[in-house]
C-alpha cells in the first residue's frame, strides 16, 4: 500500500497487487512462487472475530468458511467502500528507496513493473503488506540422507488436492495448522499417513462446549483479565486440564515435549484420525534413506512414498536498501510491530507481521488505521534515536539469554488491539459503557471482543458498532438453524445465565474486592505515616 498525502490531509492511495487475488486462489499451481492455498482449507477464526470492523459478514454466511466464500467478502467489501479503483494488480514492487531529500520530506521512490513496463513514482508514504506467508521454508539440510531419498518431497505451498496420493504411504513433516489439515485429508485416500513432530502440539476444536464458535467463547474481556492477575503457574494448570479434557493429548502422542514452548493448532479431526489409525503420530526424523525414514527414536517407516514438508515460511523484503532490508526481519526493532526505529520520518508502516491469538485481519486493520494517522500528523510516535536505543538494548539482553524475544511468541490479542486503540483513541471505555449504556458495557466486558469494539468511540467511529455488537449472536446462530421445528425453541432461563456467568463474575469481584482492600490497607498506613511526626 502506498500512498499520497493530499493538502487537505486526505490519504490518497494506490494498492500494488502481483496478481489478481482471485487468479491467485484459484489456480492449482504455484509455479511463479505465489503463495496459494489448498482447495479444502477452511479459517480457523469464526467469522464475527475476523470481520472488518466497520463491515460485518452476511448473517447466512458459515461462522469459518472456505476461501472461495472468504474472497466473497473482501469483493463485498472492496466494493462497498469503492477500493477497487484504488489498487492496480499484476503489479510487481521492484525498488523502495529514501529519497535524497528523506529526511526532510520522508518521501520514497518507487518502481514498479506491470506488464513488463516499468514505472517511477514518489509516495509521502508506504506500508508493506506482504506478510508471513511468502517464501516456502524448506530446511532440507537439517535432515541427513534427504538427497538420497527416492521418493517425492514437496513443501505444503506445492499441495492442492488429495488427487495422486491414492493408496501411498506418505509422511507429512511439522505439525502446525497446514500439518494437521494436510495429515486428516491425505489419511482419506492415502494408505498411511505419518505425521512427525519435533514438540508436540494442544488439539483445539473450532467449537466449543455448547456447540458455539471457540473464538467467541474465549476471546473475551473477563477471561484476559483473570488471566492477568492470576498466577501463570495456576492458569496454565486450569488450561492444560481444559485442553486435556476432551482427549488426553499424552495417550495420543501429542503432549508438548519437556521444555520445548507450548503451541496450539485447530483440527477438529485429527484425534479421530489418530483414534483409527490412519494418521501416525511420529517423533522428529533423525535422517533418511533412499526409501525409509529412521526416527529419532529408533523406529523405522519403511516403503515411504512422498514426503510433504509442512515447515513454514520465512520472509524478506528484496524491494529496501540495507540496513533496512535487514533491520525489517527484525521484529524487535519495529515499535509496536509496525514502524522501523531506525527512520528519522516515521512514513514507513510494516502491517501484518505479527503473530496474534486471534484474529490477523482485525490486527493488521487497526494497525493501518494507527498508521494512517501517524502518516498524516495526527498520532506521534518517540524519536528514532530512542527507539533504536531501546531496541538494541533489548537485542544484547536477548543474545545473553536475559530476555524472551517478544516476537518469537504469539501475542495476547486482546492485549495488543487495546494498546493500539490506546494510541488512536478508540480503546472502549468500559466504566463509562456501564454508566451509560450498561447493556452494551456487559456484551463489551462479559461478551466475545469482536472487532466492532474499537468502532464505538474515537476517531472512526461507525453508528452501527452498538447494533452489530448486541446482534452478533444472531448473525453466528443463522448460517446453523437451516430446520426449523416448531415449539422446539426454548428461552434461555436464569439458571443458565447463572451457570454461564456466575463464576466469572465472582471471580472477577473476588479480585477487585481483594484490590480494593489492599488499596484501603495502605491508605491508612499512608496517612498515619505522614501525620505522626
Amino acid at each position: 500500500m502506498l500512498a499520497r498525502i493530499l493538502g487537505s490531509g486526505r490519504i490518497h492511495g494506490v494498492s500494488f497487487w502481483e496478481k489478481d487475488f482471485r487468479e491467485t486462489c484459484s489456480q492449482e499451481t504455484s509455479k511463479d512462487g505465489m503463495t496459494r492455498v489448498y482447495k479444502s482449507l477452511v479459517t480457523n477464526v469464526c467469522k464475527e472475530m475476523s470481520c472488518y470492523s466497520d463491515f460485518p459478514f452476511q448473517e447466512d454466511y458459515p461462522n469459518f468458511m472456505n476461501h472461495e466464500k472468504f474472497w466473497n467478502y473482501l469483493q463485498e467489501f472492496a466494493e462497498h467502500f469503492d477500493l477497487l479503483k484504488y489498487i492496480q494488480f499484476k503489479t510487481t514492487v521492484c525498488s523502495i528507496t529514501k529519497r535524497p531529500d528523506f529526511s526532510e520530506t520522508g518521501q520514497w521512490d518507487v518502481v514498479t513493473e506491470t506488464e513488463g513496463r516499468q514505472d517511477r513514482a514518489v509516495f509521502d508514504a508506504v506500508m508493506v503488506c506482504t506478510g508471513h506467508f511468502l517464501n516456502p521454508r524448506l530446511p532440507l539440510e537439517s535432515f541427513p540422507g534427504i538427497h538420497k531419498f527416492k521418493g517425492q518431497i514437496l513443501h505444503s505451498q506445492e499441495y492442492k488436492i488429495p488427487a495422486g496420493f491414492q493408496d501411498k504411504r506418505v509422511l507429512v513433516i511439522g505439525l502446525g495448522n497446514t500439518g494437521g489439515d494436510i495429515a486428516v485429508e491425505l489419511s482419506r485416500t492415502a494408505a498411511q499417513v505419518l505425521l512427525s513432530t519435533r514438540t508436540g502440539t494442544w488439539v483445539i476444536n473450532r467449537s466449543s462446549d455448547g456447540g458455539y464458535p471457540l473464538n467467541m467463547m474465549v476471546t473475551r474481556r473477563h477471561h484476559n483479565f483473570i488471566a492477568q492477575v492470576l498466577p501463570s503457574c495456576i492458569l496454565k494448570w486450569i488450561q492444560e486440564r481444559h485442553l486435556n479434557k476432551r482427549f488426553d493429548h499424552a495417550n495420543y502422542g501429542l503432549n508438548i515435549t519437556k521444555g520445548k514452548k507450548p503451541k496450539k493448532i485447530v483440527n477438529d479431526e485429527l484425534p479421530t484420525c489418530i483414534l483409527c489409525g490412519t494418521v501416525t503420530i511420529k517423533t522428529s526424523v533423525k535422517e533418511f534413506t533412499e526409501t525409509s525414514a529412521v526416527f529419532e527414536d529408533g523406529t523405522v517407516e519403511e516403503n515411504i512414498d512422498v514426503v510433504i514438508f509442512t515447515t513454514g515460511y520465512t520472509y524478506s523484503f528484496p524491494f529496501f536498501e540495507e540496513p533496512l532490508k535487514t533491520l525489517c526481519t527484525k521484529k524487535i526493532f519495529l515499535y509496536k510491530l509496525v514502524f522501523p526505529s531506525n527512520l528519522e520520518k516515521t512514513t514507513l508502516a510494516m502491517i501484518g507481521f505479527i503473530s496474534l491469538t486471534g484474529s490477523i485481519l482485525a490486527g493488521t486493520e487497526l494497525q493501518a488505521r494507527w498508521a494512517t494517522r501517524i502518516f498524516k500528523g495526527l498520532c506521534k510516535i518517540p524519536p528514532s534515536q530512542k527507539l533504536m536505543a531501546e531496541a538494541m538494548k533489548k537485542e544484547q539482553l536477548i543474545e545473553r539469554g536475559l530476555m524472551k524475544d517478544p516476537g518469537a511468541d504469539k501475542i495476547d490479542y486482546i492485549s495488543y488491539m487495546d494498546d493500539l486503540a490506546s494510541f488512536i483513541g478508540v480503546k472502549p471505555n468500559i466504566p463509562l459503557l456501564f454508566i451509560k449504556d450498561p447493556r452494551l458495557a456487559w456484551e463489551v466486558f462479559f461478551g466475545p471482543c469482536t472487532p466492532y469494539q474499537y468502532r464505538l468511540m474515537g476517531p472512526g467511529k461507525w453508528d452501527g458498532a452498538r447494533n452489530a455488537i448486541l446482534t452478533q449472536w444472531d448473525r453466528t446462530l443463522k448460517p446453523l438453524k437451516t430446520r426449523t421445528i416448531p415449539g422446539s425453541f426454548k428461552p434461555a432461563s436464569m439458571s443458565h445465565y447463572l451457570k454461564a456467568w456466575g463464576a466469572p463474575i465472582l471471580l472477577a469481584s473476588f479480585l477487585l474486592i481483594y484490590k480494593s482492600s489492599i488499596f484501603l490497607k495502605l491508605v491508612p498506613e499512608k496517612l498515619q505515616d505522614r501525620l505522626s511526626p
